[in-house]
């Protein structure tokens, strides 16, 4: 069985648009493929024990991982050590650079938890970051370069070699999202290859 594995963003839950969209279409296109949306935990460390722990349960040529944000990062972290394909959306990159700005209270959007974002969760996130992805042409790079949260050309320079879907405007939502569920779908099911690269 196929299985599409979706990992949400920071502050965010398996209610996020992406993920409902991504949900409703593969319960009307393609319900053979099992679609997974765990609630990540706002700990890091937690939230990819749970995600590896999904991915070993299941064939690495029939899992592919989608991301999105930190949900992205965690993506690429879960592919590399499960050695599927993975789909990344508007992706942090090394977020344990940009993570230390938002120490301090923080209040989940979706579901009204509340928690504090500590030194030591930033570098959880240090502690899991692949220094370079392996096997590029397993990844599919998704950004807009209207994102108003990440600087797309991170992502873009960190997954060369990938697949890559650059996007003029949008923003860190992922406007054009919907365009690419069909695409992504289909590669889940391994009816087609991923887009050919495309430039900024």
């Amino acid at each position: 069985m196929k299985t599409i594995l979706y990992l949400h963003g920071f502050i965010s839950s398996p209610a996020s648009r992406k993920a409902v969209m991504l949900g409703d279409y593969l319960r009307g296109q393609a319900p053979e493929i099992e679609y997974l949306v765990p609630a990540l935990h706002h700990r890091p460390a937690r939230a990819i024990a749970e995600v590896h722990r999904l991915c070993g349960a299941r064939r690495r040529e029939d899992l592919m991982v989608v991301g999105s944000s930190l949900g992205g990062f965690y993506a690429t972290v879960a592919a590399e050590r499960a050695g599927c394909r993975a789909v990344a959306l508007n992706p942090a990159v090394h977020p344990q650079r940009h993570f230390g700005r938002y120490v301090g209270p923080q209040e989940n959007l979706y579901t009204g938890e509340r928690f504090d974002l500590t030194r030591e969760h930033v570098a959880e996130l240090a502690a899991m970051d692949p220094p370079a992805i392996t096997q590029p042409g397993r990844y599919w790079l998704i950004v807009e370069t209207g994102d108003e949260v990440l600087d797309y050309r991170e992502a873009v320079a960190y997954y060369a070699g990938a697949f890559q879907s650059v996007v003029q405007g949008g923003d860190h939502a992922l406007s054009s999202f919907p365009e690419f569920v069909p695409d992504i779908v289909a590669w889940a099911r391994e009816e087609a290859p991923a887009p050919a690269r495309s430039g900024p």
